[in-house]
């Protein structure tokens, strides 16, 4: 039976956007039915992100890793290490990212349905810094992977299982892009229960500046 829920943020120097994620998940967590545990990993931050979390009252890790998948993977065994993993739903976003208000809800009740894995949606709502164009090819690239209530996507920012799935499927690949991908084709390998729902749903950055090579801005730029 799930008792608490860790939800683990890698942030490499992102203290301009690490403010609205937390506001974010302080936000989820106050309509979660069960205790929610914060902590962000800052991955080589040399700007204020430190300061940042400290002043949200959540707990940090820091890394030199430089890479998203160590520092996923160091975040989640720290989380996993205060409370058995069969009890512990294990929920990931990132720094750049704001949470739904019902994101661990919906996470639990399909965890309470026998879901070990759930994998939501990301969406953008600000594409400034992009030409027309670009927003426009993204939105039908993605929705041909939606379907009415199902969806193909994997996204380290709306991803969460149970800490028993996790350590079945291996954990976070030490990689600097598709660690999110690896331990979900990990888990089907394995036999487990994946959800892939639309009801997840995050809010993400579109800023044209990468923190990790080969991730969502490169393929914006790809498009």
């Amino acid at each position: 039976m799930l008792t608490r829920i860790a939800v683990v943020i890698p942030a490499h120097d992102e203290e301009q956007l690490l403010p609205a994620c937390l506001d974010a998940v302080r936000e989820a967590a106050s309509h979660a039915p069960l205790p929610v545990d914060v902590l962000v990993v800052l991955d080589a931050c040399r700007d204020g992100s430190a300061r940042v979390a400290a002043e949200a009252g959540v707990r940090t890790l820091a890394v030199e890793a430089r890479n998203v998948g160590r520092a996923r993977a160091a975040g989640a065994a720290a989380a996993l290490a205060d409370a058995p993993a069969g009890r512990t739903w294990l929920a990931c976003t990132d720094a750049d990212t704001r949470v739904a208000p019902d994101w661990l809800m919906q996470q639990l009740r399909f965890a309470a349905a026998g879901a070990d894995v759930v994998t939501g949606i990301v969406g953008v709502d600000d594409w400034t810094e992009w030409p027309a164009a670009t927003a426009t090819a993204f939105r039908a690239a993605y929705h041909r992977g939606i379907g009415p209530a199902q969806h193909l996507h994997v996204h380290g920012a709306n991803l969460g299982l149970t800490g028993a799935a996790y350590l079945r499927a291996g954990g976070f690949r030490p990689s600097s892009v598709g660690e999110d991908q690896a331990l979900v084709r990990a888990a089907v390998d394995a036999g487990m229960h994946v959800v892939r729902s639309t009801a997840v749903r995050v809010v993400t950055s579109a800023r044209r500046t990468a923190r990790a090579p080969h991730g969502f801005s490169a393929y914006l730029h790809a498009l």
